[in-house]
């Protein structure tokens, strides 16, 4: 068999799989519920088409139910993978199948561009994603020919091909931007404030200096209205200084990716009731926006009261499993662990508005649960099974069916002949 026909046969088999609806019993966990409940030790969870019926103890399993005995293991929501490309970048080096960025010569800011139009739900990266124990992303778009990328959306990794919540905004802000705004990072807030202008209807749709077609005046009034979360990617703190006093005088709702700086402003962020997703392995200053970078940014804007949710730079979407890493780093310095499986789950829910379906485990959310060998935040223990939906994912990937591949003995042919 084929590597090609390997990634359809996985593809295949999860589709096929994830339609079989169970009901499922998971007795004896410990359930990290990330919500109000907190930590419940030797407790059930029951969930019945798709949807938590109840979390408690010694209840009772429907006789059309598959009984899990946990033995105390840890039992989670599924996991936010971090803002992705996850579904429209298969091979990152292959033009063809990437779909993350637009790049228009004649009219660059397209705010209406939306990536999720592009996803699909067979790529080969979401097994290898879900069977770390991630049931959901935000699915970004990247920066092309404009600091204002276009628009993008949460995505179950379970087969779904469309959202499951509002639309949200993306902005790169900060010297790596400054390319697109005439090589000025001072000109992004020139060129927003016309944006702005136009989406609000104070410059002629006929000016010749417009900036927005008429479908982008549209899309950005939205945001404006408060319909949709604005996420920018920024990380000097004077930057995000400004980004806090653009978003209050326009009345917007923005989130922060990246950050490195932010805790240099964690109380006006808290205060302003900016979420921040952080990569908590940045240390060291990658480049000029990034001077202050610590291990200790997700710890000291929790401290501050700031939400703070986990995303990694660099290939955030083939390498979507090191998300645990980062929340336990934020861990080992100083983030209380509550918090860290928080970042992981319910406070990424929130912030993209689909909090009231997946991210905690309650009765009337969706099953979208993770059994782990031992502490999920511990890169060294693995998620057991995953369930999204209520239904159980298979638990392979194109990288495992690789892997047992040629692991198996050796034929009278080579092993790229085996079946």
């Amino acid at each position: 068999m084929t590597v090609k026909k390997l990634a359809l046969a996985a593809a295949l088999a999860s589709t096929s799989f994830a339609a079989l609806a169970q009901d499922v019993l998971i007795r004896n966990a410990t359930v990290h519920t990330a919500g109000t409940q907190g930590t419940l030790k030797n407790a059930d969870v029951l969930v019945r088409n798709g949807v938590v019926q109840a979390v408690g103890t010694a209840l009772a399993a429907p006789a059309t139910a598959t009984v899990v005995e946990a033995d105390g293991r840890p039992l989670t929501p599924a996991f936010f993978g971090g803002i992705t490309e996850i579904g429209i970048e298969e091979v990152s080096g292959e033009s063809s199948t990437v779909d993350a960025a637009v790049t228009l010569e004649d009219q660059p800011m397209r705010p209406e561009f939306d990536v999720t139009l592009a996803y699909n739900p067979a790529s080969v990266v979401i097994p290898v994603a879900r069977v770390e124990g991630i049931g959901f992303t935000l699915l970004a778009a990247a920066t092309g020919g404009s600091f204002i990328a276009g628009q993008g959306g949460v995505m179950r990794l379970d087969g779904s091909a469309d959202p499951v919540g509002p639309r949200a905004l993306f902005v790169r802000l900060g010297g790596g931007a400054s390319e697109l705004s005439g090589k000025s990072r001072a000109a992004q807030w020139m060129l927003l404030d016309q944006m702005v202008a136009e989406a609000r209807g104070r410059v002629p749709v006929d000016s010749p200096h417009a900036l927005l077609t008429p479908a982008g005046r549209a899309t950005l009034a939205r945001y404006l209205a408060g319909n949709g979360r604005i996420v920018v990617a920024v990380n000097r703190a004077a930057d995000i200084r400004q980004l806090l006093r653009w978003a209050q005088r326009e009345n917007v709702r923005i989130a922060i990716a990246g950050g490195a700086e932010a805790w240099k402003l964690a109380p006006q962020l808290a205060q302003a009731k900016v979420p921040v997703f952080v990569d908590a392995l940045a240390d060291l200053p990658a480049d000029f926006d990034q001077i202050g970078a610590t291990l200790e940014n997700a710890a000291r804007l929790d401290a501050a009261g700031v939400g703070v949710g986990f995303s990694q730079a660099g290939d955030a979407s083939h390498n979507a499993r090191k998300i645990r890493q980062l929340a336990g780093n934020a861990v080992a310095n100083g983030l209380p662990w509550e918090d860290g499986l928080a970042g992981l789950t319910r406070v990424p829910a929130e912030t993209f508005g689909v909090g009231d379906r997946v991210g905690t485990i309650a009765p009337g959310k969706l099953a979208d649960l993770v059994l782990w060998s031992g502490d999920p935040l511990d890169v060294a223990h693995t998620a057991q099974q995953v369930w999204l939906g209520g239904r159980a994912m298979p638990m392979r990937s194109r990288q495992t069916e690789l892997r047992d591949r040629y692991l198996q003995q050796a034929g009278p042919l080579p092993r790229a002949y085996s079946k």
